[in-house]
């Protein structure tokens, strides 16, 4: 257990990599708590309006889809640390901005509009620099660790920040929230400003950068890369919605206040930090098996949450679902990060940024819809469904490709696992 234990948090003993994750786990919190306070400042600006808020929701996530490729050749083109410094900047001067026209009583409707897209383009940029950064902070071997605690951190801070806005909304109002994420928002640039530049691991670069379109193409060019992003599209646009599906759940179908749901989306966060967790003992490359085979287990998870007839049989099966849905998230993070070449790392994982976060504003209205017109158990099952089925048509695709096949063990425990074609072949020669 304490070998366990050391393997699963042996980054933070980096020095590099410990002042990055205390400043990225304050600056998290922070983003969290802005956008509660960010959400329930619309609602009392325009009379509890959700057209206003899905306003806001979309200007936040837009900017993704536009400029987080962007973002990724900026990564592979400038020096990552100073990148992630001026975008912390900015998330602290714009918070001070909003906060005092808060204070003042001068905000208005649109005023939060143009915070929310402004907000959205810092996260844009910010997002792939931090996401290739990792490595530079802990070397090839530790990454694997380093980014399921990076997931931990994110999923820690998806727990406490929520409450603590919550809080503090109640004691204080909004205005003071976004003067406190003013300073808090440094914390990550100051972290950075510490950090011994001579301890980074930085490649040398044997090529030009070149620009979006020269990273796109050598995804497309790299069959390992297109197949884990392909399905980590079609499970993240279907699936992923649990921040629309479980409010509609909540207040719809057990007809229960915040406090429902606000239990919900915690037991999906507490699954989802196990998820990262559980990464953090990779050493090597995950194969394309553990990506699909964590992608299967969250369609089979998901589909049984939709079914779930009862609510404290939904908070429990939620549980294993975060873990899935995290622990195939990170594999996929993993097996892009310590396949690609340095020099096109940034864009490569803006491109797993755009995959993942950027399914967002396209699924959720598909998804919505489902949920209005069948009932929200139906779009969580549906989705469910939908990511089984991708999952196990990769499968059959590796499968066939490689010439693989699936066996089973029934004994200690039941267990799948993959017979390579060439131990097929010395098999046939006995």
């Amino acid at each position: 257990m304490r070998a366990r234990f050391g393997r699963t948090f042996q980054s933070l003993w980096i020095r590099n990599y410990r002042l990055f994750s205390v400043g990225q786990v304050i600056k998290l919190i922070a983003v969290w708590m802005q956008f509660v306070a960010q959400d329930w400042l619309v609602l009392e600006l325009t009379d509890n309006s959700a057209y206003a808020l899905g306003i806001v929701t979309a200007l936040q996530f837009a900017p993704v889809l536009l400029l987080t490729l962007y973002g990724g050749k900026l990564a592979d083109r400038y020096d990552k640390r100073r990148l992630l410094i001026w975008a912390n900047a900015a998330f602290s001067a714009l918070a001070l901005a909003l906060g005092v026209l808060v204070v003042t009583g001068l905000v208005t409707l649109y005023a939060v509009f143009f915070f929310a897209a402004a907000m959205g383009v810092a996260h844009a940029i910010e997002n792939p620099v931090r996401q290739s950064f990792v490595y530079e902070l802990v070397g090839r071997e530790l990454l694997p660790n380093a980014l399921s605690l990076s997931s931990a951190t994110f999923n820690t801070a998806r727990i406490v920040g929520p409450a603590a806005a919550g809080a503090l909304i109640a004691l204080l109002g909004t205005g003071p929230i976004f003067l406190l994420n003013a300073a808090t928002y440094l914390a990550p640039a100051v972290a950075l400003l510490r950090i011994r530049v001579d301890d980074l691991h930085r490649e040398t670069r044997t090529e030009p950068v070149g620009g979006v379109r020269d990273g796109l193409r050598y995804v497309v060019r790299r069959e390992d890369l297109v197949l884990p992003l392909l399905l980590l599209f079609v499970v993240g646009l279907v699936g992923f919605n649990f921040n629309l599906t479980l409010p509609v759940l909540a207040k719809v179908t057990y007809q229960t206040g915040p406090e429902t749901f606000g239990l919900l989306m915690t037991s999906l966060a507490v699954g989802s930090l196990f998820g990262a967790l559980a990464s953090g003992g990779r050493r090597a490359r995950p194969s394309v098996y553990v990506v699909i085979g964590a992608a299967i287990g969250f369609g089979v998870l998901a589909t049984v949450a939709g079914l779930v007839p009862s609510f404290i049989g939904t908070v429990a099966v939620l549980v294993p679902t975060g873990f899935f849905m995290i622990y195939f998230a990170q594999a996929t993070n993993q097996r892009l990060q310590l396949g690609v070449d340095a020099v096109y790392r940034g864009r490569v994982m803006a491109t797993y940024v755009l995959v993942f976060a950027g399914t967002t504003p396209l699924g959720g209205p598909l998804v919505g819809a489902l949920a209005e017109h069948f009932g929200p158990r139906v779009s969580i099952w549906g989705g469910g469904l939908v990511s089984l089925l991708a999952g196990l048509a990769a499968l059959a695709w590796q499968l066939r490709r490689s010439g693989s096949r699936i066996g089973v063990r029934l004994r200690p425990l039941p267990q799948f696992y993959v017979i390579p074609a060439e131990s097929q072949a010395v098999a046939s020669t006995r």
